[in-house]
């Protein structure tokens, strides 16, 4: 693995591991920041994952796999997939919760819920960690611009994760989830897949991503701060059409 990824592998580890409890919002009023946070992921959505999405159609197309000739022109149902699974996921946690409070007097999931929700998270935190080994091949600024859209993204994810799951999460979660995007990123500089299956993976990636992004990343009307998001949005897809 190049330099590079390993560091930004470890500095998102950390995210989950200890930067994502600190309280930030007695700093910076918690409407600006999300809303800041959400205008980068907007920019990230449609400046990188989307650009990726094409990308890994066109790998798909160029395959000579034969189970490909039914993908290559339909890369965005992998990433439909991805969508609908951790939808789903959040939405049997939001019910585990209101089961919870209305049966037990507690605001957080069952035991079992927090397991299959810690364990599809720790598979993306996985497919990330691996795919950080290709990071070097990028300048400088990409990199950053990668880390901090990524970092923001896991912050925010960690705050919801938190959320649902209370003691659980904190006790075992995060450090499952720390855990993984190491996995990854060992198994990145152990092996490397093919195009096809990366370019599979990706997709799956990215439509989680792009769930986690309009369900928690996008502040609703009453607790946004739109030049906060525009800011965000701008600072953000400049930086990448400069770099």
């Amino acid at each position: 693995m190049e330099g590079p990824g390993l560091i930004l592998a470890v500095g998102l580890a950390l995210i989950h591991a200890f930067v994502s409890k600190r309280n930030i919002f007695a700093f910076i009023p918690e409407h600006r920041w999300l809303s800041f946070a959400g205008g980068v992921s907007i920019g990230y959505v449609f400046l990188e994952i989307f650009p990726e999405l094409s990308h890994a159609q066109e790998e798909l197309e160029h395959s000579a796999v034969p189970l490909m000739a039914y993908l290559e022109n339909h890369i965005y149902i992998i990433a439909l997939v991805g969508l609908l699974i951790f939808y789903g996921l959040d939405i049997w946690a939001l019910n585990s919760r209101k089961f919870n409070r209305e049966n037990h007097n507690s605001d957080s999931t069952d035991t079992i819920t927090f397991w299959i929700h810690i364990a599809f998270f720790s598979v993306l935190n996985i497919i990330v960690g691996y795919l950080l080994q290709d990071i070097g091949e990028h300048s400088l600024l990409q990199c950053i611009l990668f880390f901090v859209a990524i970092a923001l993204h896991f912050f925010i994810v960690d705050r919801s994760l938190r959320e649902h799951h209370s003691m659980p999460y904190d006790k075992q979660g995060r450090w499952i989830l720390t855990g993984a995007i190491m996995v990854g990123a060992i198994a990145g500089q152990a092996f490397h897949l093919s195009e096809v299956t990366v370019s599979l993976v990706w997709s799956f990636l990215a439509g989680s991503i792009i769930l986690n992004i309009l369900k928690r990343e996008l502040p609703d009307e009453q607790q946004s701060c739109f030049f906060s998001f525009l800011g965000g949005t701008i600072l953000y897809a400049g930086l990448i059409l400069s770099s």
